[in-house]
């Protein structure tokens, strides 16, 4: 905040005898006290001049790197501050404002700088490190540089008005692999193998086409259809898996529809999604990422694509739940579709959503269940109809449950 008093508590002491010199010079007729109060008006009217009197011109803008914060991340802030001074400033302490969805120390000592009518604008370059503590789109800002004059008894304090908005991003966790898996899964391991052609036949059989080499004729094809077959390369598609976070508000707090950040258990839903989506595309899985209403989070993201992860991660910085509840729809997404692992993340989760979703199992060659609030039995009845399941604790160790959820556990850790 701006002070209205200009003085420091040894310029209000100076002013206060000052006054009292007045006083009792007026009483006892001491002249001299008179001189000596004028000389302490004029040194506090001399330090206040010094700071207010000069005319000052402060451009201000701050960088972060990397760009994007994150939820638990370390960022650097350097802040560049344009100066251009008629007169000499003193050197002071400035602070910069940190929004509720950072944490860090941004202070320090403002140095001095020397008459600009000569030169051209001088910078000052500051610094300081922030970490994510909330997800969403935050503002640094304003700067407060306050500076007292060489005496002590006058201080100023400017504040800069530019403020900066930064994106903080949800959490992202480093998931266990699903590699040791592939064969299961159908992920890029097994691809590899199918490629190296160890244990794996690529090959398929169509009808003969004139033109066709007979070197290429498949004889046991040819036996078995009793018509002639050549042989033809098959090429493997990429590996597939699908995302789900079930945004329905009914299924978290209200406050996960108004402010990123609000409701811890939707927070650790998303570090969670963005989590699982980073080690699927890693793992080279083509990734799509859905509500469970069908409503399209993300665009398919390509196996190997990390710099979509990065967009990805942008984009859920402002993710919030919605009204309606659609988690029994969710069979519908998969009806007449076989895929790779199939991720699916909710809050709150009781018996009739595990009967609901049951037949999506049979759809995934890994179909994982990640529930906030389990009720009752609900994910014992889940994983009883081929669901791999955890809890997913806002305080717990995600890479941990994922890890045993993956080898069949139900995982619930608590840090």
């Amino acid at each position: 905040m701006r002070r209205l008093w200009p003085l420091t508590v040894r310029g209000t002491g100076a002013l206060i005898l000052a006054v009292g010199c007045f006083v009792t010079a007026n009483e006892f007729g001491i002249a001299e006290l008179v001189y000596f109060g004028i000389l302490l008006v004029a040194v506090i009217v001399a330090a206040v001049a010094s700071l207010y009197l000069s005319r000052r011109s402060d451009v201000v803008t701050r960088s972060l790197m990397p760009d994007v914060a994150a939820v638990g991340r370390e960022s650097m802030v350097r802040v560049t501050v344009g100066v251009r001074t008629a007169l000499p400033t003193p050197p002071g302490v400035w602070h910069d404002t940190l929004p509720k969805g950072l944490r860090g120390t941004a202070e320090g000592v403002f140095p001095a700088l020397g008459s600009g009518l000569r030169r051209a604008e001088r910078v000052v370059q500051l610094g300081y490190t922030v970490t994510g503590v909330r997800r969403g789109v935050h503002a640094i800002g304003p700067l407060a540089v306050r500076s007292t004059d060489p005496f002590g008894l006058a201080r100023r304090q400017t504040l800069f008005g530019e403020r900066t908005s930064v994106t903080v991003a949800p959490a992202l966790v480093d998931l266990p692999a699903l590699t040791d898996f592939a064969g299961e899964t159908g992920g890029t391991l097994h691809t590899t193998t199918n490629q190296l052609g160890q244990g794996a036949d690529n090959l398929v059989a169509r009808p003969y086409s004139p033109g066709d080499s007979m070197r290429r004729i498949h004889w046991r094809a040819t036996a078995h259809r009793d018509e002639l077959m050549v042989r033809q390369e098959e090429q493997e598609s990429t590996p597939e898996a699908s995302v789900v976070l079930d945004r329905g508000v009914l299924r978290w707090s209200t406050e996960a529809m108004h402010e990123p950040g609000a409701d811890p258990g939707f927070e650790a839903a998303v570090s969670a999604c963005v989590s699982a989506v980073a080690r699927l595309v890693h793992d080279g899985y083509a990734v799509e990422v859905l509500d469970s209403d069908g409503t399209v989070l993300a665009e398919r993201i390509d196996g190997g694509d990390m710099a979509a992860v990065e967009a990805l991660l942008t984009h859920f910085a402002t993710l919030a739940a919605r009204r309606d509840d659609s988690l029994a729809r969710l069979t519908r997404l998969f009806t007449g579709v076989m895929t790779g692992p199939v991720i699916v993340i909710v809050g709150r989760f009781d018996a009739s959503d595990a009967a609901a979703i049951a037949p999506v199992v049979h759809h995934s060659t890994l179909p994982m269940l990640f529930a906030v609030s389990p009720v009752g039995d609900a994910l014992d009845r889940a994983a009883d109809h081929g669901w791999r399941v955890g809890i997913i604790d806002p305080d717990g160790d995600l890479a941990q449950a994922w890890g045993n959820a993956v080898a069949r556990g139900v995982s619930h850790v608590v840090a």
